[in-house]
């Protein structure tokens, strides 16, 4: 098992892990992510998104997808990640770590201040994660605008 970058030989392998990801979010529907999206949100002219795969036997069995962000108040980036997802098969194998803390080191060696996410109420994964020394945050809410009420706020300006 290994971890490295994104290729964009990967590509087509991770947007349907990410199609995997949102069935097992009960989500199905709402996941428009094609190739030429990731292909150029990757590695486009102005690339925004990152990404680190799991192999396990030359076999792409994981993902990581993230981006920048940044902190106001410690005056540094950090990493959001995006999505992570391990085959259900290989779960508990240590894949999904190994991917948390290959983002982790990706933090320190550049001198981010955080790596956070979010993650759904009912996923048996926060256990996981608060065992790693994660903090929910749970005086916060996600708020999130898409679609047409996304249009509408546009319109205003």
């Amino acid at each position: 098992m290994s971890i490295r970058r994104i290729a964009e030989s990967d590509v087509d392998t991770v947007v349907g892990l990410v199609h995997d990801l949102a069935a097992y979010e009960k989500a199905p529907a709402e996941c428009r992510l094609d190739s030429a999206k990731l292909r150029t949100a990757l590695f486009g002219e102005r690339p925004a998104v990152f990404g680190h795969v799991a192999e396990e036997d030359g076999q792409i069995v994981g993902f990581a997808l993230w981006f920048l962000n940044f902190s106001t108040w410690r005056g540094v980036h950090g990493i959001y990640l995006e999505d992570l997802y391990v085959r259900p098969e290989l779960r508990g194998s240590g894949l999904g770590k190994e991917l948390l803390a290959t983002l982790a080191k990706e933090c320190v060696d550049n001198g981010y201040g955080r790596l956070e996410w979010s993650v759904l109420d009912w996923n048996p994964a926060t256990g996981f994660y608060k065992a790693l020394g994660a903090i929910p945050m749970d005086e916060w809410t996600v708020y999130r605008l898409t679609d047409t009420a996304l249009e509408k706020l546009a319109k205003q300006v």
